[in-house]
């Protein structure tokens, strides 16, 4: 597999997520995470898709993502790793600029989210 397949797969599941956090559906945004999902936000992290949603629920109405795909690696032929420049923006403040990371999983149903890491750099 070369870095277009892993961007590919990567993109098949996080357009559908960026989708979802724009239009803020929360309970959309968790269903595009495998059920024993780890996830860390900014915000202490949480495993399942309950928390998910909650996480995504307080997030304030009009937030919006965007991204770009820096790396990506196939890891098994379920398993894709990606590496990503990732801007949440805001009506009232200034945007937030992270890293994540996410690992996606395929299964009997398509591929989604079992890994997601936010981190913030400064400087």
């Amino acid at each position: 597999m070369n870095s277009k397949d892993g961007e590919i797969i990567l993109r098949g599941v996080l357009d559908p997520w960026k989708a979802a956090v724009d239009a803020h559906e929360p309970e959309e945004v968790a269903r595009l995470f495998t059920e024993d999902a780890i996830f860390q936000g900014l915000h202490p992290f949480s495993v399942g898709r309950k928390g998910i949603a909650e996480y995504y629920d307080s997030q304030p109405p009009g937030m919006t993502a965007q991204f770009e795909v820096l790396e990506t690696r196939r890891l098994a032929d379920d398993v894709v790793l990606g590496y990503l420049d990732t801007e949440f923006t805001f009506t009232d403040r200034s945007p937030v600029d992270v890293k994540l990371a996410v690992l996606v999983k395929r299964l009997a149903d398509g591929w989604y989210i079992a890994h997601y890491q936010v981190s913030r750099l400064d400087g």
